[in-house]
Parts: structure tokens; C-alpha cells; sequence
């Protein structure tokens, strides 16, 4: 069975992508990184949009050392679909709620097909967030390839 499937932090990203985005908004970085989601009909577009913000609503996503981990509350692809995770780089700094009160510079959007790959990618995102060489490389605004390499690399250290 497909869900059963446990994806690496770097194959998610490789199949989400990595992303330079404007807006000054939370809703227009989303909608603007939903956007360039390749392969995503635009009716399903919408509906991560929309489930992106509602679940905002409730409490931020804002992490610490400006990150922001946006998310919709439930499931959002298919059975054949895979699941990912896009990072992008807003071009300003901006506010998000975070619990040290810094401005996020990087956001990691998750969608996943069940709970436990959501709860894995979290997890796995909260890890690599905290290593200060990771971090280095996202306030360089490293590219798709930098990053898969680096993750790949505290994954074989991880096991993960």
C-alpha cells in the first residue's frame, strides 16, 4: 500500500521544490508558493490554499530561528500523488508569530496523505532546524540541490 511508503526529508523536498517568493502577506507567500507547485490541478490548489490558512488561524506555524512550518490540518493528496515539502525564501524577512519574535526568512509548506507522513516530516523538519550548519545554509538562501545534499547527509548520520 502507497501510505505505507516513509519518504526522506530529501525526497520530499526534491519533489516539492525550493522557491524565491514574494508577498508581504502569510496569504500571499502561500498562495504564491501554491502557485508554482508543478502538477497540482488549480481546484487543488485552491483547496491547500484555503486549507493552509484556515489551519494559520488557529495558532501560527511560526518556529524559531525564522522558520515557519505552514500546513493544512488533514490529509490533502490522493493515493497516487506523492507527498512533499516546498521551502521557500520570501524576499523580505517577515513577521509570522514566532515564539522568539524573529522574523521568518524560510517557510517549509508540508502536504501529505496521512497523518503519520505529516507527523514524519515535522519531526524530521524540527530536527535539521535546530543543527546551526543547516541553518547557515538557509539564511544563504541555498539552492534545491545544496539543501538535498546537506539533508541527505544528516539523514545517513540519523539513519533517517
Amino acid at each position: 500500500m502507497a501510505d505505507i511508503i516513509e519518504y526522506s526529508l530529501a525526497q520530499l523536498i526534491e519533489s516539492g521544490g525550493v522557491y524565491q517568493i514574494s508577498g508581504s502577506t502569510k496569504q500571499e507567500i502561500m498562495s504564491n508558493i501554491i502557485d508554482r507547485l508543478a502538477g497540482i490541478p488549480s481546484d487543488k490548489k485552491e483547496a491547500m490554499l484555503q486549507a493552509v490558512i484556515e489551519r494559520e488561524a488557529l495558532v501560527s506555524t511560526g518556529m524559531e530561528n525564522g522558520i515557519a512550518i505552514p500546513h493544512p490540518r488533514t490529509p490533502m493528496i490522493g493515493e497516487n500523488e506523492k507527498p512533499f515539502v516546498a521551502i521557500a525564501y520570501p524576499q523580505q524577512p517577515m513577521e509570522w508569530e514566532t515564539p522568539d519574535n524573529k522574523k521568518v526568512h524560510t517557510i517549509f509548506l508540508i502536504i501529505s496523505k496521512t497523518p503519520k507522513q505529516h507527523l514524519s516530516a515535522l519531526s524530521k523538519i524540527n530536527y535539521i532546524c535546530q543543527q546551526e550548519n543547516f541553518l547557515a545554509h538557509l539564511h544563504a538562501r541555498a539552492d534545491k540541490n545544496k539543501l538535498i545534499t546537506v539533508i541527505e547527509e544528516y539523514e545517513a548520520a540519523w539513519g533517517g
